[in-house]
């Protein structure tokens, strides 16, 4: 097992490599000065040259590269011109709004789409297959962007029940933070429901026609402990491939929630830094997003290996 994670350690370095080099590159290919698009096109010339210099990006692009992969290596994520700070008090002051609407959608995502999969596959052929089976495609072929747009109208605007922009950590007001999760976490939550509820449904439907599962019908055993004690824990392996995927779309797609609710998170900042050329906090957000995501990736992997021993001989 060691042997294991070790491997998949070595694998989630190289992959933090690759992803810092394209988004390096990418974002140097957005046309536009980065100095005037952050400061201004009224700063004077000799002001841009100064900040142009500082910045490094009078450098060849390898040496440009090196630089500031050195310098995170280094602990220091550098200096925001456009936010006036440091790279660091961004991220630290946006991350943890991004990191809890993530994982709450994440954990919604996994607790009803399970749920629901195991619903439709208990009742396979019933007008509650039939309904949850359609409400799963659309909600997987529904824009997010949409819904979001739909929401607010409904309950923000027409019903005025919930605030339609801003957002504030439970620790610090619970009953308003509550009010400003509920439509975020719906939006980004609905496409998981729906890809968790697809599986779990195939999964549940390949295991309940093992042999064992007939075994244990024949012996008596009563039909919730064949189904919740035998089924759902051999149909529940395949799910947990999915699991790194929720939380990285729940990462990934942050952006747009965020922007559309005005919710002053990493994904917010990851829009403003792109529409503004700020390039050192761009790369930053978008590596530590990457690293976020390899590490959930990673620890499904080595809970994948624990549910499926197989895996570990491969």
């Amino acid at each position: 097992m060691a042997k294991y994670i070790i491997n998949r350690l070595f694998q989630t370095v190289v992959i933090l490599l690759i992803i810092s080099v394209i988004a390096f590159s990418l974002i140097h290919l957005v046309p536009g000065d980065p100095v005037y698009a952050m400061l201004g096109s009224e700063i004077p010339k000799e002001y841009h040259d100064q900040v142009y210099h500082t910045m490094g990006l009078d450098r060849p692009l390898v040496e440009q590269y090196f630089f500031w992969l050195g310098n995170i290596l280094k602990g220091d994520l550098g200096y925001s011109y456009y936010f006036r700070q440091t790279v660091a008090e961004v991220v630290m002051n946006r991350l943890p709004t991004t990191l809890y609407l993530g994982i709450v959608s994440a954990v919604f995502s996994v607790i009803l789409g399970i749920f629901f999969g195991i619903v439709t596959a208990v009742r396979r052929g019933s007008k509650t297959d039939s309904v949850i089976t359609v409400l799963a495609n659309i909600g997987i072929a529904m824009p997010t962007f949409w819904l979001a747009v739909i929401l607010i109208l409904i309950f923000g605007l027409k019903l005025k029940w919930l605030p339609v922009h801003g957002f504030t950590l439970p620790w610090e007001n619970p009953v308003l933070s509550l009010r400003q999760t509920i439509m975020p976490v719906i939006c980004m939550s609905v496409g998981g429901v729906a890809i968790y509820a697809r599986q779990t449904r195939s999964s549940m439907l390949e295991v309940i026609r093992q042999d064992y599962i007939r075994t244990a019908r024949s012996k008596g055993l009563k039909e919730s402990k064949i189904i919740y004690g035998h089924a759902v824990k051999n149909a529940l392996i395949p799910i947990l491939t999915l699991i790194g995927l929720t939380l990285r779309n729940s990462f990934g797609g942050s952006a747009i929630i965020e922007t559309i609710f005005n919710i002053s998170g990493l994904g917010q900042v990851m829009v403003m830094s792109l529409n503004n050329r700020d390039y050192t906090t761009l790369q930053t957000s978008l590596l530590l997003l990457a690293a976020v995501t390899c590490i959930c990736n990673l620890l499904v992997d080595i809970a994948y290996a624990y549910a499926d021993p197989r895996i570990r001989l491969e």
